[in-house]
């Protein structure tokens, strides 16, 4: 529905009037063929029809446009007066401001604030209202902080709403501590679990280094006693060594006197006797034992 007509001060061009409503455009829109219309008039009149109320053109929703610039700007200019003139508001502003001001008209009719209250009153009275209200609230004169409605003053008692209120913190301060103390027990329980996850962990991982220090230490015996037997083996060859060593220049030593007793004898070689003598004694002990010496 658009503004009515009689608010408006001087002459209103035919062409700012709705087609269906016939008073002043509000939100208007725009048909194709060019005749406007209220935008509230115009979609519940194309519920029901498809043509427009003026040439009977076919229109639908979708082919609506806004106003005109032109026709737009000669709306807005129109001077017209508050909606609250019955009240005793004589204000006469432009169409484009006149929500603005109704909004914050003190004749306009509102509700009072008191839950319960029906009256409607203006904006400048509220707060008259407000303060003589049967339905207002306002603090216990006797000092218990608590807030009642005049309505309410004679089954107001002070001692019961304190223990009332008294009863409401015990129960909400159990509420929480009881949601604390469950919040409390489940982070111990992630906790417990973690640490116990983390213990199990560090449990396998020192058995696994003891595993492997059982086995260094048994590679570590093994080592030592094989040095030891090697130590062994080389003082054994060392000693024979030198036995050997002893019997060589024995040996050699007959041999310089053989060879002096026999030096006619062209054919005879004295070492061949004593290289015979050592290859005895090595076939003796071995090929094992002729490895080592050369070593």
């Amino acid at each position: 529905m658009g503004y009515d007509i009689e608010r408006f001060v001087g002459y209103v061009n035919e062409g700012l009037l709705c087609s269906i409503c016939r008073d002043v455009l509000e939100d208007p829109l725009q048909a194709p063929c060019e005749h406007a219309f209220c935008s509230a008039c115009i979609h519940g009149w194309l519920v029901h029809h498809s043509n427009c109320p003026e040439d009977r053109q076919v229109i639908d929703v979708s082919l609506l446009r806004p106003l005109y610039r032109y026709m737009k700007n000669d709306l807005n200019r129109l001077q017209l007066h508050c909606r609250n003139r019955e009240y005793g508001c004589e204000m006469v502003c432009s169409l484009e401001s006149i929500d603005r001001h109704e909004k914050e008209c003190e004749y306009s009719q509102i509700p009072c604030s008191n839950a319960g209250c029906t009256v409607q009153i203006e904006r400048r009275n509220l707060d008259g209202h407000l303060a003589v209200c049967e339905y207002r609230s306002r603090e216990c004169p006797n000092g218990c902080g608590y807030t009642v409605l005049s309505a309410e003053d004679t089954q107001h008692n002070c001692v019961a709403e304190l223990r009332t209120e008294l009863e409401l913190l015990r129960s909400e301060i159990i509420c929480r501590v009881e949601e604390a103390k469950h919040e409390m027990e489940s982070r111990l329980d992630s906790q417990r679990r973690h640490m116990v996850q983390k213990e199990s962990i560090l449990q396998n991982e020192i058995e696994e280094l003891k595993s492997q220090m059982s086995r260094m230490m048994s590679d570590v015996r093994s080592l030592v006693a094989a040095e030891r037997r090697h130590r062994q083996e080389l003082e054994q060859a060392e000693l024979e060594k030198r036995e050997l060593m002893e019997l060589l220049k024995g040996l050699q030593k007959d041999c310089r006197l053989t060879t002096t007793e026999g030096s006619r004898k062209s054919n005879f070689r004295p070492l061949t006797r004593l290289e015979s003598f050592v290859d005895e004694w090595l076939q003796e002990r071995g090929h094992d034992y002729l490895q080592l010496v050369k070593q």
